[in-house]
Parts: C-alpha cells; structure tokens; sequence
C-alpha cells in the first residue's frame, strides 16, 4: 500500500469529521438561547436582556453564509448550509426580541437590523464587482 495515498485517506476522513462535529457545535450554538426566548415570550418582556448578540451573530452568520458560498470559496458548502441556518435563527430570535421590546429598544434593535444588512449588502456587492475568485476569498474572509 502507498504510504502517501494512506495518509490522505486519513487525513480527509478526519477533515470530514472535524467538518460534522463543527456544524453540530454550531447547531448547539445556534439553539442555546432557546430558553431565554421563551422566557421573554411568556412574560411577553425583553426584561434587561440585550438584543446585541443576535444582532452580531446574524451578521456573523451572513458574512460566513457568503464566505461559504461557491462563488466566494468553492467546495466548502458546509460552511453556507450551516451558517444559513444560524442566519435563520438569529432572525427569529430578533424578530421576537422585537415584538416583546419597549418602543426605545425595538427602534434601536430595527436600526441596528438594517446597518447589518447594509454592511452584508455592501460585503457582497464590493466582494463580486471588485475581486475574482481567490482575491474575493480573502476579502469576504477579513471581514
């Protein structure tokens, strides 16, 4: 058997399942503040919870989402897939932070919502319309 044709077998099965144990801690990640969320349902009050990490995790999550792209960074899919689904997630949990904040929260909260997809908007119109693909990796990457 060749040594080298060995150690890359290897080296892809872990690379695999280093990728899966990734996207499933990030999973975890993503639902971790379920509990908090149903608390503010119930009590129909954000209390003195902060809206701020929903708002840096979504566009954290979009940033990655588009890092993860084919466009951006071909073959590593998993990267988008899992990331869309935080995206989706760090919506949610915005959206409901929303609808049970006081007026002064929800206009601050409804801000910082659209200077995040101006940002994300900005990323992706100045990564396509300026970088080609190894150059735009490394940009969109930065951020």
């Amino acid at each position: 058997m060749n040594p080298t044709g060995f150690l890359l077998s290897t080296y892809s099965v872990f690379t695999d399942a280093t990728g899966i144990a990734g996207n499933i801690f990030a999973i975890v990640l993503f639902v971790s503040p379920i509990p908090t969320f149903k608390r503010i349902i119930r009590s129909k009050s954000t209390e003195q919870f902060s809206g701020l990490p929903y708002i840096y995790g979504l566009l954290n999550c979009l940033i990655c989402l588009w890092y993860g792209m084919p466009i951006v960074s071909p073959g590593i899919i998993p990267v988008a897939t899992v990331n869309s689904i935080g995206a989706i997630f760090q919506l949610m949990y915005i959206i409901i932070f929303v609808i049970n904040a006081e007026n002064v929260k929800k206009v601050k909260m409804l801000g910082l919502l659209l200077a995040v997809f101006t940002v994300f908007s900005v990323i992706v119109y100045v990564s396509i319309k300026l970088f080609e693909a190894p150059n735009r990796q490394i940009f969109v990457g930065i951020w």
